[in-house]
């Protein structure tokens, strides 16, 4: 690569100042010993005997080489002071990256927020000299809280009873004589305050500024992660809040609708003297009343199977599969290889993946009329196929349901299956039968397909 003139020349000129001052400091000594040599032998042995010339030829080297020597220790002690100088900054720039990495590390685990929020108030103590540090968020009502502190004892005020607004509500004005503050800022809001105060009149620097305003977006960014994830655990107990109301709306809610209708034809038939009609309603009655129980079972089987990190996607499926059997009293098999089992799914994944096959098994043994149904999961390509098959009268082939009976599921499958990437159709299964296949797509990540 081309180095630009400029450079070139400043850099040839700062190698050639280095070159003279490393050869002058050489070559003095030799030529002041030459030249009082000259001077001894051509001018002062003339006029000063031996040994006066000799005395007069050593008090001027030594007078020269005091000279000499305090200048070179000057130079070893402007040199030495500029490396121990360096060197403090150095140790000082080390002390806040290793701060700002403890920092760092405390947010990725964010296991809790105000750990976090700790952590920033003691380093920002710590790292700049200060008595106090303190971080101040706004309150639902608008008003200053104190988030975390960091302070001798009777330092911080943390009902925020001292004089003052902002975050020196919660500091006692003796430890106010020198303070910096530095906003916490998410995108274009400001969400809070960072700020440090010392009881002396200390000057804070430029580095003292860029330090507070580094651990303040620290702070910011672990606020709004924790924020995103308690947003997100809402999601998802409003999603499957839902997914209940509306699965009981389409399903035990219609079915019990049905369970009405049948018992009031019961009951006018025996009124009419039809007895044998009447045993038929009661025994449809009877057969609703079973289906009932067994989606009450099977929605409280659905609501108490999460997803073990040591069993995976295959494994809660496996143990799904079998207390599905029991209670449907319908073979269910679970078939994968050692490839997916060792799958690494986004926890999400996971999720959907389980319920859409909790679905499908649900739709089975609700409307296939099937004697046995299988859950197979291959890899094809750069995706995983997750396949639900039965044997029975093919629900998704052109055959429907009774017609009493509501068929439901279909859409939160879709749904489902959209919130993670995947692709989902329902195949007829030749000579009868139905398929829901599953296709999420995969990638690879240090030598492990993950989704």
């Amino acid at each position: 690569m081309a180095v630009p003139a400029p450079l070139r020349a400043n850099g040839a000129t700062l190698f050639d100042v280095r070159v003279r001052r490393r050869w002058l400091a050489v070559l003095v000594p030799v030529v002041l010993i030459g030249l009082i040599e000259v001077a001894s032998d051509s001018v002062l042995d003339p006029h000063l005997p031996f040994p006066r010339d000799t005395a007069f030829v050593m008090f001027v080297v030594v007078v020269l080489a005091v000279i000499y020597g305090s200048w070179v220790f000057r130079e070893l002690d402007r040199l030495t002071g500029t490396l121990r100088q360096q060197n403090a900054e150095l140790a000082t720039r080390h002390a806040e990256v290793s701060a700002l990495h403890r920092v760092s590390v405390a947010i990725t685990a964010l296991r809790d927020i105000d750990a976090v929020l700790r952590a920033v108030v003691d380093n920002a103590r710590l790292l700049l000299g200060a008595d106090v540090a303190l971080l101040v968020l706004p309150g639902p009502d608008g008003e200053a809280r104190l988030a975390a502190s960091s302070g001798p004892r009777g330092s911080i005020d943390v009902s925020g009873g001292q004089p003052g607004e902002d975050f020196r509500r919660f500091v006692r004005p003796d430890h106010l004589v020198a303070n910096l503050a530095a906003p916490l800022r998410y995108a274009d809001r400001t969400i809070g305050t960072l700020a440090v105060a010392a009881d002396t009149g200390r000057r804070y620097g430029v580095d003292d500024v860029e330090m507070l305003s580094s651990l303040a977006s620290q702070a910011a960014i672990a606020l709004e992660n924790d924020r995103l994830q308690r947003e997100l655990r809402e999601m998802a107990v409003r999603g499957e809040r839902e997914r209940i109301a509306r699965e009981m709306h389409d399903g035990l809610a219609q079915v019990l609708g049905y369970v009405n209708t049948k018992s009031q034809a019961a009951a006018e038939l025996l009124a009419v003297g039809r007895v044998d009609a009447a045993r038929v309603q009661l025994s449809e009655l009877a057969v609703a009343a079973r289906s009932v129980y067994v989606d009450v079972r099977e929605a409280i089987l659905g609501l108490s199977s999460p997803i073990p990190p040591d069993r995976g996607l295959v494994g809660a499926l496996e143990e799904y599969a079998t207390r599905f059997a029991e209670a449907s009293k319908l073979v269910t098999l679970v078939e994968a290889p050692d490839s997916v089992r060792s799958l690494v799914l986004a926890p999400d994944v996971q999720a959907q993946l389980f319920r859409i096959v909790q679905e499908a098994l649900t739709n089975v043994r609700k409307h296939a009329a099937a004697q046995r149904v299988v859950v197979s999961f291959a890899m094809e390509e750069d995706s995983l196929v997750v396949q639900v098959e039965d044997d029975g009268r093919g629900m998704g082939g052109g055959a429907t349901p009774a017609e009493d009976w509501p068929h439901y599921g279909m859409r939160t499958m879709q749904e489902r299956a959209a919130t993670v990437g995947a692709d989902l159709r329902i195949e007829a299964v030749e000579p009868q039968g139905t398929r829901v296949v599953v296709r999420v797509p995969v990638v690879a990540v240090s030598g492990r397909r993950v989704a």
